[in-house]
């Protein structure tokens, strides 16, 4: 993915334009689009403005999402590690490409997270590589 413009600062603008732009590459993605498509079908107006409420919520503090990310997401079926794999690597393609290197790795290290949780809550134990490290939690 190219930038769309100059690493920008983190905006409620930038947040919007981060969102739109990964969720077009996420419905495009041979693995990522059909979970997306299957969960969402017709709706990805409401969705995209959930995900900007979201993240600008977790970035920049502005309590715009009220919401359950992980109740929303047990209805998933067929999900896999590399799902997740392919999500946080996606987000990072465009993280990187939207903002300064700092801002970026804050996005990146916010999506860890929620790759984890969601983790948890969809295959019902940790990450591998968490495992692996002796880390549960």
């Amino acid at each position: 993915m190219a930038p769309d413009h100059a690493p920008r600062p983190l905006d409620l603008d930038s947040i919007t334009a981060l969102v739109h732009g990964f969720y077009a590459d996420v419905r495009a993605d041979p693995l990522l689009g059909p979970v997306f498509t299957q969960a969402i079908g017709a709706h990805w107006d409401a969705h995209l403005a959930r995900m900007v409420d979201f993240w600008s919520t977790v970035a920049l503090g502005s309590k715009r999402y009220r919401g359950n990310v992980a109740v929303r997401h047990l209805a998933l079926e067929g999900i896999t590690p590399a799902h997740f794999a392919a999500w946080v690597r996606l987000w990072a393609v465009h993280t990187d490409a939207r903002f300064p290197p700092e801002v970026a790795q804050q996005l990146q290290q916010t999506a860890h997270g929620v790759a984890r949780n969601l983790f948890r809550v969809c295959l019902g134990q940790p990450p591998a590589f968490l495992q692996a490290h002796g880390r549960s939690h």
